[in-house]
């Protein structure tokens, strides 16, 4: 009778087991799909605002080192609350935490996006109308006439009665507060998220569960390019004015596409995503031996436990003391290693070239190659993705499959670094000419090239016109010279509305010195010749071979920052390479390049307080020798670095090389499933 009443336990005990493992599973699972969706919804984001970076340029009127505070800002939010998470995220409640992060991320791409619903419509020239009654012709000023070509003008009242509103305001601040409540919401996720994988997935498949993420996490990045592209081609005040009166197109300068609506997107699915982390527990039910261990520590008499409460009561103050002089004496202790601080510089020198030419990519090839922003997106999401992956694979399995010493890993990166570095220089090759211009590169009658942009004279052509030197509404003459205005082209009539609006008797048109017979004129700047449209091609594979080249030493680069330290100083070495990395290139890197860039801009907006505002026309030349000149002496000096750390590395591991060698998996084990800080080393290498 007692036998079966014990097997009667036995069995009811087996299925409620079986219950908890399954209800560990299910808690586990559930947590891993949560943080594969709020990683897709991290990266989404962090795409869709590179993406956007011109056409928030030109809706808010800014110029680029503006906008590369606006980038820099997400870098900012996240120093802000990252010493926070790395100290106090462990002993809080992580899925909540995250939760908590993902809603404030979504906050923040909500309220970037918010000023487009109060800042009117967007005015491209300072004679746009969209007054929902005008049924009109044309409001651009000809030559002679000094005046729009209306009965009546009506921008006036459509500012008086609130229809449109300036866009050279501060409304731009809201996008910086926004981005930065951005970089203070995804702190927590990777840390914590990737930390609480390790504690409770099982043993030993922590990194195959780290690897999958990461790969899911791509989705992110294809999302956010099909997104901008598609939001590129819609106008900004798309379903708020009427089409058909918008006279110019996704290829003009002044095009703003619906860049709100990509951030509205992010932000709905980053909220989405935190909700499943509010029905998380805390912890998730140990492994069998776990728990008898933390039983047989419970069952200590209770005088036992109540001394060691009171001893470490005393000791607090101590272990506190003994803590912080402990972190000091580890910090001077890597920032002495000379190996350390080779690789710390030669890396923040690398992520600085890349994070300006991430940042400003899309503008150069908008403006090189007379790019739309639709096709720009499609364009380097078609190329950035499948040439970083296999760039990280190949190099990942030559690295295996070698079995490469230290020294061996270092030599991998710099031969990676020294291929990116000669593909990169092809770019100089493919930089195409300056486009003919009257009145910035050319005389205003086109005839002859002119030394500065800056006051350049008018012509007898259009001397008599008494043209607003400010305005921007570009024709395209039939000898192939772009002209600022119909008023500085010697236009005196037009026909037709719109989109199809034809301007006649345009008298700077000439052709071989002589007045054209065709001088009629459409709106919109010339196309690019034909040869930079096979420069195009040329860079496009290029691109491919330099993300490819850089992203097959990544990994080894990465690897030497940890593996060029003490073991027990990995953690704080990853940690205090990442805060550089963000403070010293995340931060400045765009603002620099930005400005930079804003040097060789050669027509600029002027807004309606008489302000500078966003460049309409860049010196395509000086563009490219300044963007590409400033990223080749910031990757130049990296190949000195790693000449200089190889040298050293072999006078330290003198035949200790295949030690180094053999150590290596076990290495990047402990470095990817280590304690917390080490967090912080994951969410950098996913950031680069």
């Amino acid at each position: 009778m007692d036998q079966n009443h014990h097997s009667d336990k036995t069995a009811e005990a087996q299925p409620s087991e079986k219950k908890k493992t399954r209800n560990c599973c299910n808690g586990f699972k559930m947590f891993l799909a949560a943080l594969s969706l709020s990683f897709i919804s991290k990266s989404l984001g962090a795409i869709i605002m590179k993406s956007s970076i011109t056409q928030i340029e030109r809706r808010f009127d800014i110029s680029s080192s503006t906008v590369g505070l606006i980038d820099g800002s997400f870098e900012i939010g996240n120093l802000l609350v990252i010493v926070f998470v790395s100290y106090f995220g462990a002993k809080l409640h992580r899925p909540k935490l995250i939760g908590i992060g993902c809603i404030i991320m979504g906050t923040g791409s909500i309220l970037t996006a918010l000023p487009h619903f109060f800042m009117g419509y967007y005015r491209y020239s300072k004679d746009t109308t969209f007054n929902p009654s005008e049924n009109s012709t044309s409001s651009l000023p000809t030559c002679l006439i000094n005046q729009n070509l209306l009965p009546n003008r009506t921008s006036l009242e459509v500012v008086e009665k609130g229809w449109e509103k300036d866009s050279g305001s501060y409304m731009w601040i809201y996008v910086l507060m926004g981005n930065m409540l951005r970089g203070i919401g995804e702190t927590p996720i990777g840390p914590l998220g990737i930390s609480y994988i390790d504690d409770f997935a099982e043993e030993g498949h922590s990194s195959l569960y780290l690897g999958n993420l990461l790969a899911v996490t791509m989705i992110g990045p294809i999302i956010g390019f099909l997104l901008v592209s598609q939001f590129s081609k819609m106008y900004v005040d798309i379903g708020y004015v009427d089409l058909s009166t918008v006279r110019i197109t996704p290829q003009d300068s002044r095009w703003v596409g619906a860049w709100w609506l990509g951030f509205l997107a992010a932000g709905l699915i980053s909220i989405i995503s935190s909700i499943p982390f509010f029905f998380l527990p805390k912890t998730l039910d140990k492994p069998n031996k776990e728990k008898k261990a933390s039983a047989s520590s419970i069952s200590l008499p209770t005088q036992n436990e109540e001394k060691s409460q009171m001893a470490s009561l005393t000791k607090t103050g101590q272990n506190v003391t003994d803590t912080v002089t402990g972190f000091f004496q580890s910090l001077k202790s890597i920032l002495t290693n000379p190996l350390y601080v080779l690789t710390l510089f030669l890396t923040l020198l690398q992520a600085s070239s890349h994070i300006g030419s991430i940042t400003y990519i899309f503008k150069y090839v908008e403006q090189q190659y007379g790019k739309s922003a639709s096709e720009t997106s499609i364009l380097l999401g078609f190329i950035t993705i499948p040439s970083l992956a296999a760039g990280m694979f190949t190099g990942g399995f030559i690295v295996k499959k070698f079995k490469f010493t230290l020294v061996g890993i270092a030599k991998f990166a710099l031969c990676a670094h020294s291929i990116s570095f000669l593909f990169h220089l092809l770019n100089f090759a493919l930089i195409c000419e300056n486009k003919s211009v009257a009145g910035l590169t050319l005389t205003y009658d086109g005839n002859t090239p002119v030394a500065s942009h800056l006051n350049v004279p008018l012509s007898y052509c259009n001397s008599d016109c008494n043209c607003d030197p400010t305005q921007w509404e570009p024709l395209c003459g039939s000898n192939g010279i772009t002209y600022i205005s119909p008023c500085l082209a010697g236009c005196t009539s037009s026909s037709g509305s719109k989109k199809s609006i034809v301007f006649h008797n345009c008298s700077c048109v000439e052709e071989n010195g002589f007045q054209s017979k065709n001088n009629s004129m459409k709106l919109g700047e010339c196309p690019k010749s034909d040869d930079c449209k096979r420069k195009f091609y040329i860079y496009t594979v290029a691109q491919i071979l330099i993300l490819f080249s850089a992203a097959l030493g990544s990994t080894s680069t990465i690897m030497l920052i940890f593996k060029n330290v003490e073991p027990e100083l990995k953690s704080l070495a990853m940690g205090f390479h990442s805060l550089t990395i963000r403070t010293l290139g995340g931060i400045p890197a765009p603002i620099y390049f930005g400005a930079l860039i804003d040097r060789t801009c050669m027509k600029w907006s002027i807004n309606n307080y008489g302000k500078q505002g966003a460049c309409r026309i860049y010196n395509s030349s000086l563009y490219g020798h300044t963007f590409f000149g400033l990223t080749t002496g910031l990757k130049f000096p990296v190949i000195i670095l790693f000449i200089v750390l190889i040298s050293a590395m072999k006078k330290k591991y003198q035949g200790k090389d295949i030690k180094a060698s053999e150590n290596e998996t076990k290495a990047m084990n402990e470095a990817n499933s280590g304690p917390l800080i080490n967090d912080v080393k994951v969410d950098h290498e996913t950031h680069v």
